[in-house]
């Protein structure tokens, strides 16, 4: 559509100020689109009618603006070339060339050039391409309103002419009337007009065009013109058109019409073969509905440059035909594209798509189809030959699915109420057929006719398979009737229900309900018109008036419009921020307070409406460019006039609306309005708006005062100045123009449903703006009212819901609309709320029961409808049929007759006759029956039975159902001996129909089971005699095998007096129902044996004197509901539990829930007891002892509890004389019972015995005392805890453990928190065998508790302990020395009890002195010495701890036997490097001081092997013997150091090297001589001379860096040292040994001599052997 300034949208205006000499610059918006539809521009709107051909101009004719376009500018001619361009693609006839040339109007002339467009006085043909327009005719309208609206108004339509001759208008009684016209030309902007002209030639065609159009159509009512103006003296010429000139323009039209299409076709086959385009469809592909197996072909046919490529889809996926051999065949020949599809099947059913593509753009054709399978009876080799066309009836919808949908609805669901605030949920089941995967249903929901859309508030969901509807936050908004509609294709059903929403709580007692509907009306930039609807309920008092609150989008600040409430449900809220949104809500308010809120309005925008209706029409533009035409820049600016029309359209006493016209006058550009007012009788004008003008013809006045009268009127501005006011309203009164409805009238109320009346009644007299009604109801006394909806409704008619059944109602209603409610109506008659009742429907499914020569015996099933009250009877019609011929219907019956199977007589034998069939209740006579099949009267010779009829189901479950039938009118040639029962699934085919009973049944009823839930079955009953078996019945309608909602069933009750009864009761009953009882499924007619009394809707049938004539299946059909039946079944074995439940209520007992018994309580007390099922308030019982009653007293306590049914009586003690029975008596009304407990000899000993044992205990448990004995439990660590559990204990209380009489020391006292004591015993042994006791005591009282560990319980506790050391033991590991190879395994704590075996391959391993095992501290070990490869295998360590092995095991062979020997080979010769080693065993101190002159005598033992070599070093340098000093090495291994008088010069360090193959050792000796003169003493190292021996400092030339190799292997296996090591030295000889060794020798030398232990010296020496060698332990010593 064009764009156009906002004045000429919206007010109808054109202004003819604007030139022609924008002609070449407007230009249609889209291109494509228009160049082959008109555009009719009218009145100034916008709308437009798109494609038109021509317009009627009274009978002259149509013109069609696609031929040509004509105007004319006063008396003279105007050439453009030509007057007559084609609009799109417009040929001009080849013979019509000249008539470009010259475009000139004749005003006397008496025909038109062919080729000429152009208008003529009197002419009397059309050219051929010319649109002719007969002027005169009268005025037509378009899409337009009023056709003189514009001739009436001229100051409306036209601008000021300056430089344009006078205009006339035509009137519109004239005919035939040449005249010339005038059309004001649009001058507009070109925003963008790229791309939307190809050719300059183009685009002036399509401007004079656009051009003419508008010329011809900007006045509005057809085309108007002016007459020309030849002479004032010159007569108006008349002519009359003649039938025969009518007749050839006609024809001339149709001429024209088609040339135009065929040059249209041209250009555009010349357009696409010479430029590039899209793909275009010419033959789109079509749906195809076929057989299953047949061969179904797609075809299409597409047109594009370049030529496009089509690829097919299946379901939106591309078809790969190398994927599907032989399935799909795809071909492609001179634009024409096919898909054939092989074999179809059930897969293939699915949407096809062709997609055609090249560069220019893409585009699809859409294609389904639909596969069926053939049910009926057809040569199958029809339907592969293809030569079988598909049945009839069966139709393609546009999705391309065939045949009809048949939609159903299941669990509908039904009238809903609710109240506001809460969720309400709609659903219903949809049941579709045929159910087509593919093809999805539409699922619509619509409130009141209204199409509902998800939001907030409503939320909807299909599963496939049900449709649900939720109201999340239900309002009186939501109220209304909701419609569920589902639309497959062509076809759609619907189902609906009326939903009812109440007012919520209201938060003040006799508040008024919630305003609904609040709507905005009228926005502008400061105000907004808020509507709303009143509520139903006042809350007992009237309505005041109503608040409205506001707030800003975005926030949750809600502010209050008006101080004082309003009560026309209408208010312009002020004081709104232009620019920003806004919601609305509104509170009702009486006299006891506020109501809740509304619900939120929709947001507004505070937007003048001129804005809002710019950025609302500001769409975004095709691809094609958009063109936006605008005001133009005025070339100098014009005053506007004064504006027209100015009226008051609402008025109340608040504020008052004035709309009114834009000016004719107005110049260029846009204006904006001033608006004034002044009291009526005064010329004092005020201006309203004097900061802001409005720009909108539309404004609403506040702040007026009420009852007085005012004028207005409205000026005009622009730039170029403020023009003349409008002429002033009449003198307006501010009050409320509308007026309150008056009351409705002639309330009526009829009958609808057994819960519904229908109410109508009629409009209230001059009723205006009426929004709807309210309808309230009341119990006829009652005075209360309610009300029936909170909605209002519009119509004269309503259902009321939700009413009591039985009641009396009487109904009101009241009007509402802006102003207020009317006062109620008259009370209606009062009406009880009962179903309507109807005729029912007609009869169906007539069958012949039997023929003879002159009568037939019909059947037929009783009607599906019944009308609401119970079938009376039945009229059977019948007609003779000649030669296929029906003739007259006859009656066959006048009295109605209750059977559905009637006997007609006097029939004419062997003649056909039709008959048909009518039911009728109170309500009258329903429609006959459709006419039965023909029937031919004729003796019936058959030998079998004739159908059984009748057949009905009763009793229908979710597995099973009862089906009833009556016996065939024709037996046959003999009796009837038993019937067959038939039944199959409602859709399967007639071959699946199956016996039900194997043998004839003699009954005419049958019980059948195993039905599945949910599945819709058919059942058909074959009667058989000896003969045979006969014809099948007809067949029953479906039945649906399910339970009910609601469902009940007979139950058989035996009252108080031993009366048995059967019991049905029924909450679905209608007004007419009655409850029919029957035996075997037969009328019971013998009341002498059963009392039948219904009440309400419970019926009861009592038995006389239930006995054997009784038995019998019992059965309770309600009429008038659907299928309400019920059946109990007494046999012999029901009837004898009945008699005896009968006996046992007429002579009762009082049931007990146990016998009497005794228990000992806590105190030693005795207490005897028993239980009653039930006691009633008087019951009461006796206390029998030995024959005597004993009584409540000092001994006696007792009790009897009605409630619990409990009867008890307790002892304090049991002495030798309670011996005896003890008995109790109850009596309870008339029911008594009793029961007795003897206590005598060994029994009542033992209980004495036990009430004096509890008696002591609970004494005991007065002070402290053990609830728990003292027990033993084994810890983790495998020790030993002794525990008991005490209570009743206090901080003094005080505990002392003892064993075996001797009491154990406990370092800390036990603070009882856990009441719980214990004693830790570690390391649990036999040693620790006795007997142990803990005593507690403080000043209550002391109790004690002993546990025995001896013997057998000593046994059990090392069990457990060796159990739990056995559960610690870790995993074997392997562990080379230098002996040989160690498996071990740690424990948590080892004792001797545990038995320790080892087995090596599963055999037990023998112990030998090369092969030990033995416990280091919690090492357990098996030492193998000297291994061999025998050695080898799987070894197992077990562990027995008395009664289980626990058994650890390691492989030692592969790699971990290798890794072992080579590591012990290593060890072995690290040990005998170690103990060959030359050494210093011992006799060097490591300090001798000696004073000067004296003899030194040193001594030493040395050792290896071989012997070593002995050297000497003094202070680092090598020292051998000379005279002073004597060096000695004798039998290889005795060292000796002499120097017979040292001097000081001899002091220094000494050092002895020794030295073999396997190492070198140093041993270090410091000498100190003193100088001391006069003494020449010989003194010995020891004797007296202080010597000072300290750690010797001696290295092996083993280097450091493999002693740390080795110190980690040392140090693991430092704490298990082999006990098969030998010491290489014999213990050292002691200090005082050696001192005595020195005495011996005189004291002539002084000697210092150590020889330690072989382990000491290492250590004191500073050596490292272990760490050298890597042994697993020093030696021993």
């Amino acid at each position: 559509m064009m764009s156009l300034p906002f004045y000429q949208r919206h007010h109808e205006h054109y202004d003819r100020a604007y030139r022609h000499k924008a002609l070449q610059s407007t230009v249609s918006q889209y291109q494509k689109e228009t160049k082959n539809k008109s555009a009719v521009y009218a009145q100034g709107s916008t709308a437009y009618t798109r494609g038109s051909a021509g317009y009627r101009h009274a009978s002259a004719g149509d013109f069609s603006l696609e031929s040509s376009a004509a105007y004319s500018h006063g008396s003279s001619a105007y050439d453009l070339e030509s007057a007559a361009y084609s609009y799109g693609s417009t040929a001009y006839d080849h013979s019509a060339a000249q008539s470009k040339r010259s475009a000139a109007y004749s005003l006397d002339s008496e025909s038109l050039s062919k080729s000429s467009a152009a208008y003529s006085h009197g002419s009397e043909s059309i050219n051929k391409l010319a649109a002719a327009y007969r002027l005169g005719s009268e005025s037509y309208s378009l899409g337009l309103k009023n056709s003189n609206l514009m001739i009436e108004d001229q100051s409306y339509k036209m601008s000021p002419k300056a430089k344009r001759a006078k205009q006339n208008f035509m009137s519109e009684g004239k005919e035939n009337e040449a005249i010339d016209y005038s059309v004001p030309i649009f001058t507009g902007r070109e925003v963008s007009i790229s791309g939307i002209t190809d050719t300059e030639e183009e685009r002036i065609k399509e401007s004079a065009a656009y051009v003419a159009k508008r010329n011809l159509f900007a006045t509005g009512e057809g085309v108007s013109v002016s007459k020309v103006a030849k002479s004032t003296s010159e007569e108006e010429h008349h002519e009359k058109k003649s039938r025969k000139v009518a007749i050839r323009e006609s024809a001339e039209r149709v001429a024209l019409k088609k040339k135009i299409e065929e040059t249209q076709a041209f250009h555009k086959k010349l357009n696409q073969d010479s430029l590039l385009h899209a793909p275009e469809f010419v033959i789109e592909p079509r749906s195809h509905t076929i057989w299953e197996n047949q061969n179904v072909k797609f075809h299409c046919s597409v047109a594009g440059w370049p030529e496009p490529r089509v690829t097919w889809y299946k379901n939106n996926v591309p078809i790969n035909v190398q994927a599907h051999p032989g399935k799909y065949i795809i071909e492609s020949r001179y634009g024409l594209h096919s898909l054939e599809i092989s074999t179809c099947d059930f897969d293939d059913i699915a949407q096809y798509r062709a997609s055609a593509m090249n560069v220019k753009g893409e585009i699809s054709a859409f294609a389904s189809l639909v596969v069926k399978r053939y049910k009926g009876e057809i040569d199958a080799s029809l339907l592969h030959s293809g030569t079988f066309s598909m049945p009839l009836g069966l139709g393609v919808t546009p999705h391309g699915y065939a045949s009809r949908f048949e939609i159903s609805f299941v669990d509908k669901f039904d009238v809903s109420f609710g109240r506001e605030g809460e969720t309400i949920s709609l659903g219903c089941t949809v049941v579709i057929n045929p159910d087509i995967k593919r093809f999805k249903p539409e699922i619509q929901w619509y409130r009141n006719g209204v199409l509902i859309t998800p939001s907030k508030w409503v939320q909807m969901h299909w599963s496939g398979e049900r449709a649900a509807l939720t109201l999340n936050h239900a309002n009186k908004e939501d109220e209304g009737l909701y419609t569920l509609r589902v639309v497959m294709g062509d076809y759609y059903e619907e189902y609906s229900a009326y939903v009812f929403v109440r007012d919520a709580d209201a938060e003040i007692p006799g508040a008024p309900g919630a305003p609904l509907d609040v709507r905005c009306l009228d926005a502008n930039k400061d105000y907004v018109i808020v509507s709303w609807k009143q509520p139903a309920v006042d809350g007992g008092n009237p309505i005041l008036g109503y608040f409205i609150d506001r707030c800003e989008v975005g926030t949750t600040h809600w502010t209050q419009c008006n101080e004082s409430p309003v009560k026309f449900a209408r208010f312009p809220v002020t004081g709104l921020i232009e620019g920003r949104s806004y919601i609305f809500r509104v509170r009702a308010v009486n006299k006891a307070g506020v109501s809740l809120p509304s619900r939120v309005s929709e947001p507004v925008a505070a937007l003048d409406p001129s804005d809002r209706a710019r950025l609302r029409s500001h769409p975004s533009a095709p691809w094609t460019g958009q063109i936006i035409v605008t005001e133009e820049e005025p070339a100098e600016g014009v005053v506007p006039g004064p504006p027209t029309d100015l009226q008051v359209i609402e008025a109340t006493k608040n504020y008052v609306v004035l709309s009114w016209k834009p000016p004719g006058q107005r110049g260029h550009e846009g204006i904006m309005y001033f608006v004034e007012k002044c009291v009526a009788g005064t010329e004092d004008w005020q201006r309203v708006n004097t900061e802001i003008p409005v720009k909108s013809p539309r404004f609403a006045v506040f702040d007026l005062a009420e009852g007085k009268s005012y004028c207005f009127r409205v000026r005009c501005c622009n730039s170029a100045g403020i023009g003349e006011p409008s002429e002033a309203t009449e003198a307006t009164v501010v009050d409320d123009k509308l007026d309150v409805p008056k009351a409705p009238g002639r309330i009526m109320s009829i009958r609808n449903t057994d819960t519904s009346v229908v109410v109508t009644w009629a409009e209230p007299p001059d009723a205006k703006e009426l929004v709807g009604y309210y309808i309230e109801s009341s119990v006829v006394g009652s005075g209360h009212w309610e009300p029936c909806n909170n909605n209002p409704v519009k119509g004269t008619r309503f259902i009321c819901h939700g009413l009591v059944n039985g009641e009396k109602y009487i109904f009101r209603v009241r009007a509402v609309n802006a102003a207020g409610l009317s006062e109620f109506s008259q009370d209606s008659e009062p009406i009880q709320v009962e179903a309507a009742i109807a005729a029912p429907s007609p009869p169906y499914d007539i069958m012949v029961l039997e023929s003879v020569r002159d009568s037939m015996v019909l059947g037929w099933k009783q009607p599906k409808v019944t009308g609401g009250t119970e079938v009376t009877g039945y009229y059977v019609n019948y007609r003779e049929v000649v030669d296929g011929v029906p003739g007259k219907w006859m009656e066959a019956n006048i009295k109605a007759i209750s059977e559905r199977a009637y006997r007609i007589q006097n029939l004419k034998e062997n003649m056909v006759y039709q008959f048909q069939v009518a039911a009728a209740n109170l309500a009258g006579v329903g429609t006959p029956s459709q006419p039965s099949q023909p029937f031919k009267c004729e003796e019936w010779t058959i030998a079998v039975p004739g159908p059984p009829h009748d057949v009905t189901c009763s009793e229908v479950r979710q597995g099973s159902l009862v089906l009833l039938w009556k016996e065939p009118v024709y037996t046959g040639r003999s009796p009837i001996v038993g019937y067959y029962v038939d039944m199959k699934e409602t859709e399967a085919k007639e071959d699946r129909w199956k016996s039900v009973n194997e043998k004839p049944l003699q009954n005419k009823y049958l019980k059948i089971g195993g039905l599945k839930q949910g599945v819709s079955y058919v059942f058909r009953v074959r009667a058989m005699n000896q003969a045979g078996v006969g014809k099948p019945s007809d067949v029953t309608s479906p039945v649906v095998a399910e339970t009910r909602p609601g469902t009940k069933e007979v139950e058989v009750v035996v009252d108080d007096n031993g009366a048995i009864s059967l019991n049905f009761e029924c909450d679905q009953m209608s007004p007419n129902s009655k409850f029919v009882w029957s035996k075997n499924y037969e009328p019971i007619e013998d009341d002498t044996r059963l009392n039948i009394d219904t009440k309400g809707g419970k019926s009861k049938a009592t038995f006389k004197d239930l006995g054997e004539d009784d038995l019998g299946i019992y059965s309770c059909v309600v009429t008038d509901t659907d299928g309400v039946s019920s059946s109990y079944t007494i046999d012999e074995e029901e009837m004898k539990r009945l008699l005896a439940l009968s006996h046992e209520r007429k002579f009762p007992t009082v049931p007990l829930a146990s016998e009497l018994a005794v228990e000992i309580l806590e105190k030693g007390e005795v207490r005897f007891w028993l239980q009653a099922e039930k006691l009633s308030g008087n019951a009461k019982a006796n206390f029998i002892f030995n024959d005597k009653e004993i009584f409540n007293g000092e001994k006696y306590k007792m009790k009897v509890d009605q409630k619990t049914g409990l009867v008890e009586m307790i002892m304090d003690k049991l002495e030798d004389k309670d011996e005896g029975t003890y008995t109790f008596q109850l009596q309870d009304g008339k029911a008594t019972n009793q029961s007795s407990l003897v206590l005598i000899g060994d029994v009542f000993k033992k209980l004495q015995d036990e009430a004096d044992f509890q008696r002591k205990e609970w004494h005991r448990k007065q002070g402290p005392h053990f609830v728990d004995k003292l027990g033993w439990e084994v810890t983790d660590d495998c020790n030993v805890m002794l525990k008991c559990k005490v209570a009743n204990i206090k901080k003094e209380t005080h505990i002392l453990w003892y064993k075996d009489d001797r009491e154990i020391m406990v370092d800390e006292e036990h603070d009882f928190k856990d009441g719980v004591c214990t004693l830790l015993i570690s390391e649990f042994s036999k040693k620790d065998a006795g007997t142990y006791e803990v005593i507690l005591k403080d000043d209550r009282g002391k109790d004690s508790s002993q546990l025995k560990l001896k013997d057998t319980a000593f046994a059990d506790l090392m069990n457990e302990v060796c159990r739990r050391i056995a559960l610690s033991a870790t995993d074997l590991k392997i562990q080379s020395t230098a002996e040989g190879i160690r498996l071990y395994s740690y424990v948590t704590h080892y004792v001797d009890d545990l038995r320790v075996g080892w087995v090596h391959n599963d055999t037990q391993i023998k112990f030998t002195d090369r092969v030990k095992t033995g416990v280091t501290g919690e090492q357990i070990w098996l030492q193998i010495s000297e291994p061999t490869p025998q050695d080898k295998g799987k070894y197992t360590m077990e562990l027995f701890d008395g009664k289980t092995v626990h058994k650890k095991t390691v492989d030692l062979s592969g790699q971990a036997f290798d890794d072992a020997i080579a590591e012990f080979q290593s060890l072995k010769q690290a040990l005998i490097a170690e103990k060959n080693r030359a050494r210093v065993v011992g006799g060097l101190p490591d300090v001798v001081t000696i004073q000067e002159g004296k003899a030194l005598n040193l001594s030493c033992t040395v050792w290896g092997d071989p012997t070593p070599e002995v050297s000497w070093l003094k202070n680092e340098k090598s020292f051998v013997s000379d005279a002073n000093c004597i060096l000695k090495f004798e039998s290889g291994k005795n060292v000796s150091f002499t120097i017979s008088s040292v001097s000081t010069l001899d002091s220094g360090k000494y050092s002895i090297v020794v030295k073999n193959k396997y190492g070198t050792e140093i041993s270090d000796v410091t000498v100190i001589v003193i100088s001391v003169s006069g003494q020449t003493d010989t003194v010995q190292g020891h004797d007296q001379n202080n010597v000072t021996v300290s750690k010797k400092k001696k290295m092996t030339t083993g280097s450091k860096r493999k002693e740390r190799e080795k110190k980690e292997e040392t140090s693991a296996t430092k704490e298990t040292p082999d006990i098969n090591e030998i010491c290489p030295v014999e213990k050292e000889k002691d200090t005082k040994s050696n001192q005595q060794a020195a005495k011996k020798t005189g004291g002539k030398a002084a000697v210092a001599e150590k020889v330690p232990q072989h382990t000491e010296s290492l250590d004191k020496q500073g050596k490292k052997p272990l760490e050298k060698t890597g042994l697993c332990k020093p030696p021993c010593s």
